[in-house]
């Protein structure tokens, strides 16, 4: 682990996905989690697969403000549609893939997809996926 910390989030989650709780240290996030029903639960909460598309959508806005800024572009009307699968391995364990749909506006084509190209580089997400799982990102409809 690096020396340097710059934020570690807390949380405490008892039940799992069946009939789950979890909390974060400083109480901004409390949610039920359940098995939605399109694998057979009851629904009625959230699940880890909801969590991660919120949160690696969320992270990787940010690298993409971190990044317009250096590059010295303001992009407009910044939008992600994320997805997180959920897919059984032939181990019959259980992997996830990840699609990023990036919608924006206010830069050229070439410049959207460098900027984009350059917050994966950077989102913490991005890099602690990478090599791990299927990340697919497209940029105004367009594969990355």
């Amino acid at each position: 682990m690096s020396d340097k910390i710059l934020y570690t989030a807390q949380a405490h989650v008892t039940g799992g996905r069946i009939e789950g709780h979890g909390r974060t240290s400083d109480g901004a996030l409390e949610v039920d989690i359940r098995i939605p029903p399109e694998l057979g639960g009851p629904g009625g909460g959230t699940n880890p697969e909801q969590l991660f598309a919120v949160g690696f959508a969320s992270c990787f806005e940010s690298a993409m403000g971190a990044v317009a800024r250096r590059m010295k572009v303001e992009p407009q009307d910044v939008a992600i549609e994320s997805r997180v699968h959920l897919m059984p391995t032939e181990e019959r364990g259980f992997k996830v893939g990840v699609g990023l749909d990036v919608t924006l506006s206010g830069l050229d084509e070439e410049q959207a997809r460098e900027l984009v190209a350059k917050a994966h580089t950077v989102c913490p997400y991005s890099n602690a996926t990478r090599g791990n799982i299927d990340v697919d990102i497209t940029v105004n409809g367009a594969s990355l």
